[in-house]
């Protein structure tokens, strides 16, 4: 099954889709405690 161009393809894909969106929950963590610290107040939605 994983000899499939097609199988690697569509696992690639997950994999980069849930990396990216662990990433953008991170990125947006992370500003939002640098935003927090630097001006005292919760960030504007």
């Amino acid at each position: 099954m994983t000899d499939s161009p097609l199988v690697k393809r569509l696992i690639w894909s997950g994999l980069l889709a849930g990396a990216g969106a662990l990433a953008s929950i991170a990125a947006n963590r992370a500003a939002t405690i640098v935003f927090r610290r630097v001006f005292g107040e919760e960030p504007p939605e």
